[in-house]
């Protein structure tokens, strides 16, 4: 076996909480983390040829062959494992977290293994105090995916299929002689719940906007204060309910749900040249029970303005 160093996409996961859990819980823990992990390079087309796998126990390192876009494994294979993650949870008492790290670099495999500075930074990336404390504040999430820098800016920052580079966060992660930028996802979040005295500004611009992207969840990254937690079971945080059908009490009074119809319509001195459902926050009449003011929309010549104020 050839002992030189290949440049390698190295992937690293593990369970959360597998410590607590008897014999038997393991078994089942490992059988569910591999069926996940198998999910997510089935939605791919990656064959067990094209990568190598060692087990840890409670995780898995993943070193991909040099012929597979990076771009698969941050995107379409991300929401392979999100997606298989959810279905494996469904009636599980105890629901199946993990944390998974990428970072890319030279790889050497030799008879024992994988060996070389990305694996090292990947593994440490994935079992940060960083990424533990991002766990811990979004409690109901079930995966928290965490980049290098470089993977970031070479990769996920230009989109793609799958690839949400505005919903991601930097923070900065310090492990025995690591001390690196890296930067953290948590599916259907606009923005993972940092520990604060890591986290860094949002991301830049996305090179590629949200909506063109086929996997896109349409949720733009938060600006300002971050609303209160909330969610869905599988995952929590920050994601307010759909804008349509009935809505929770506690949100009736917090936000504001609006609905333009119509061409050429003015709403909050922006003009809105087709249908448009947005979401506010309540005012303190509608934080009281009282019903909040509705501006009307009145009609206006096209003056080429797009929603934002801006050129369309």
């Amino acid at each position: 076996m050839s002992t030189e160093a290949l440049h390698r996409l190295v992937v690293s996961g593990d369970v959360c909480g597998s410590g607590r859990l008897g014999l038997r819980a393991k078994l089942r823990m490992r059988e569910a983390m591999y069926d996940v992990f198998e999910a997510g390079f089935a939605a791919v087309g990656v064959t067990e040829e094209s990568f190598h796998l060692e087990d840890r126990g409670d995780g898995v390192l993943v070193a991909l062959d040099p012929h597979v876009p990076s771009a698969q494994l941050v995107g379409p294979w991300l929401e392979g494992v999100y997606q298989r993650l959810r279905q494996v949870n469904e009636g599980r008492a105890e629901p199946l977290r993990l944390r998974v790290a990428m970072h890319a670099g030279p790889v050497v495999r030799d008879e024992k293994g994988l060996a070389g500075r990305a694996v090292d930074l990947a593994c440490r990336l994935c079992d940060s105090g960083t990424a533990r404390s991002v766990m811990r504040l979004a409690d109901r999430a079930p995966l928290l995916f965490v980049v290098s820098d470089s993977l970031y800016r070479d990769v996920v920052a230009e989109g793609g299929t799958c690839i949400e580079p505005e919903h991601y966060r930097r923070a900065r992660v310090s492990e025995k002689e690591t001390d690196e930028e890296a930067w953290f996802h948590v599916p259907r979040l606009p923005q993972p719940p940092l520990p604060d005295a890591t986290s860094q500004e949002a991301p830049p611009d996305a090179a590629v906007r949200a909506r063109e992207r086929p996997c896109a969840t349409g949720v733009r990254a938060a600006r300002g204060p971050a609303p209160e937690q909330g969610g869905g079971t599988g995952h929590g945080g920050t994601v307010p309910p759909p804008a349509s059908g009935p809505q929770p009490a506690a949100y009736a009074a917090k936000y504001r749900f609006d609905h333009i119809g119509g061409s050429n319509q003015i709403y909050d001195g922006n003009t809105f040249s087709g249908d448009f459902t947005g979401v506010r926050q309540g005012d303190a009449a509608a934080a009281r029970g009282g019903a909040a003011p509705r501006r009307p929309a009145t009609d206006a010549a096209d003056d080429g303005t797009g929603p934002e104020g801006g050129a369309r």
